[in-house]
């Protein structure tokens, strides 16, 4: 069982569906379903990776409000260990409202809340040197762990040879990728989507944007392009393109934090990166399924069958691995 110490945004996501429109005036409307869930790109991943199997740490600042108790007591649900969560007095907790359209399209309407606020004070070095996988999300909300001293932090679990991933929250900006730039030598996989990634270089083409972050010191890209699956950049290696797997499209909330949490599965338990993302590919495919980010997974057996199903050889290929690296734990 890998630990993930999962640092960045955890919301509350309150989502309905079919919202075809919003009503005029005081109108309502009668949905199918309204589901409240823990999603972020660091809680949504962490709910993930915790119904895979890894032992999951939370780091991010919430507010101390009934949303931020709500969040607290979904985690430990599944298992999440919620002692790096700071709560801010006075502050609430980020949140987000999503009408979820027929077609599984997403508006959002957006409370930042805290999140901002964590400092690397914030944050055990000690216990992020004792898991075997990083992953920052968001580190564009959380400015102050950019500074040097959150840089050297960073540094110090790179230095140890811990793993890092790297994934954003908001649509990719210029300004964003200068922001990022002491973090860029640190990441081991950036794990953007294919819209975020475009709208960080300024380049329309997936792999030539990738290739701008590896010549920024990044050391892998692992691009989610929607339906077509992913596509894993990296130096020195003509680009591998993933599959997405078949799906009934009922909301794509989550699906890119289930992909990060699938792959770095994969990758920590010595999987090819292509089966790691095929991992991912899966997750994301099972998310789409259900209404919000913690849908469609219950555990990594039920993600391996859908592989399974799509790919009978590759699931066979990354079932071996993962007992060989069970075996030897």
């Amino acid at each position: 069982m890998s630990a993930v110490a999962v640092i960045g945004p955890h919301l509350i996501d309150v989502l309905g569906r079919p919202v075809s429109e919003i009503p005029a005036g005081q109108g309502s409307v009668v949905l199918d379903e309204i589901r409240v869930t823990v999603a972020g790109t660091g809680g949504g991943a962490a709910v993930d990776l915790a119904k895979l199997g890894a032992t999951v740490s939370s780091f991010a600042a919430i507010g101390d409000d009934v949303l931020g108790r709500l969040l607290v007591t979904q985690l430990h649900e599944y298992g999440v260990d919620t002692t790096g969560l700071v709560m801010q007095h006075g502050q609430k907790t980020a949140s987000t409202i999503l009408p979820i359209r027929p077609n599984g399209e997403r508006p959002a309407l957006h409370v930042p809340g805290a999140m901002a606020s964590l400092r690397p004070a914030d944050v055990n070095g000690a216990a992020l040197l004792a898991a075997d996988a990083v992953l920052f999300g968001g580190p564009e909300t959380t400015p102050r762990l950019l500074d040097s001293e959150g840089i050297d932090m960073f540094g110090a679990v790179r230095a140890a040879g811990i793993p890092i991933f790297v994934d954003l929250l908001y649509p990719g900006r210029p300004e964003t990728l200068e922001l990022l730039g002491p973090l860029l030598p640190l990441i081991d996989w950036f794990m953007p989507n294919d819209q975020q990634l475009r709208g960080l270089t300024g380049v329309d083409d997936v792999v030539e944007a990738a290739r701008i972050l590896l010549g920024r010191g990044v050391g892998a890209v692992a691009v989610t392009v929607g339906e077509h699956g992913a596509l894993l950049v990296r130096p020195d290696a003509d680009p591998v393109s993933v599959p997405a797997l078949p799906t009934t499209v009922v909301d794509t909330t989550g699906c890119g934090d289930s992909f990060n949490a699938g792959m770095i599965t994969g990758l920590l338990s010595r999987c090819s990166a292509a089966d790691a993302a095929l991992i991912g590919s899966a997750c994301g495919a099972l998310v789409a399924s259900g209404l919000g980010s913690d849908a469609g997974i219950e555990d990594l057996h039920g993600v391996l069958n859908l592989v399974s199903a799509s790919n009978p050889e590759a699931g066979h290929r990354i079932a071996d691995q993962l007992a060989a690296a069970r075996s030897t734990t």
